[in-house]
Parts: structure tokens; C-alpha cells; sequence
């Protein structure tokens, strides 16, 4: 039986981070799963090589994890776009709205920002009213002014 050796960022058993990197086959990205593959090549038994069936299914498995990360990039781009367009569509409007402590507010939009979480790249569309900042996603009504 041959051994594999780990391949960088491919997590092993004894890996302390491993559960940080990759919980499931689901969570490695196209280029992890590549090197996985290139190393179960390189290590399987000459006398009883993978079988070809499953190589095309591997490489199946490699393109169905890239379309679905090309899916999901341009999904969070048109998000992006959509969000930001919604927000600075609002300024100059009068909405009814909660604030993040749970206050409800009213009044008009003076400007949007975006706050994007330094750890994780997500991002936060604010409306502005007064002294008050509210998420996007709690705007309750947009009123006539």
C-alpha cells in the first residue's frame, strides 16, 4: 500500500488547522482536489491502476467544483451590484426602517456606504439618516416624500 504525503494545503489527520481549511471533499476548492488527484496518481499501485471510469469521474468532479465556483463569483457580483444600486437609490428618499439596536426610525436617506468585514470580505450596505445607520436589508418601507 503507498503512502500519500500531504500537498501543501490539504489537510491531514494531524494537521491542527485542518478543520479551519477543509471540513468535507465539498469545502476543497479546484485546485485542491487537483493536487489530491495528482497525488493519488503518483501513488497508486502500478500493477493496479485507477480504472478509467473513475479518472473521467474525478475530472468531472474538478470541472463541477470550477463551474460552481465561477457560478457562485458571479452570483456575489451581481448581488454586489444590485445591493449598491438599491442603496444609493434610496438617498434623498424617506424610509421607515430599524436600526441594528432595534429602534425603529424614519426619515430621509442622506447618503450609503458599504462597510466590508476585513476577516471575510463580506459586505454591509448602510443607509444613513441623521445620526442613525441602518442595514439595508432593514428598510421596512420606502415612503412618498
Amino acid at each position: 500500500m503507498s503512502q500519500v504525503t500531504n500537498t501543501g494545503n490539504l489537510p491531514t489527520a494531524t494537521d491542527p488547522n485542518a478543520q479551519k481549511r477543509a471540513t468535507t471533499l465539498q469545502d476543497l476548492d479546484s485546485s485542491q482536489f487537483l493536487k489530491l488527484l495528482i497525488t493519488e496518481l503518483s501513488n497508486q499501485d502500478p500493477l493496479n491502476p485507477m480504472d478509467n471510469t473513475q479518472m473521467v469521474q474525478q475530472i468531472s468532479t474538478i470541472r463541477e467544483i470550477a463551474s460552481t465556483t465561477q457560478l457562485s463569483d458571479t452570483l456575489n457580483t451581481v448581488t454586489t451590484g444590485q445591493n449598491l444600486i438599491t442603496a444609493t437609490g434610496l438617498i434623498g428618499k424617506r424610509i421607515n426602517a430599524i436600526t441594528d439596536a432595534g429602534n425603529n426610525v424614519t426619515g430621509l436617506v442622506e447618503k450609503a456606504t458599504i462597510e466590508v468585514d476585513s476577516k471575510d470580505n463580506s459586505r454591509k450596505y448602510r443607509l444613513h439618516i441623521g445620526t442613525d445607520e441602518i442595514d439595508l436589508k432593514y428598510v421596512r418601507e420606502v415612503l412618498p416624500n
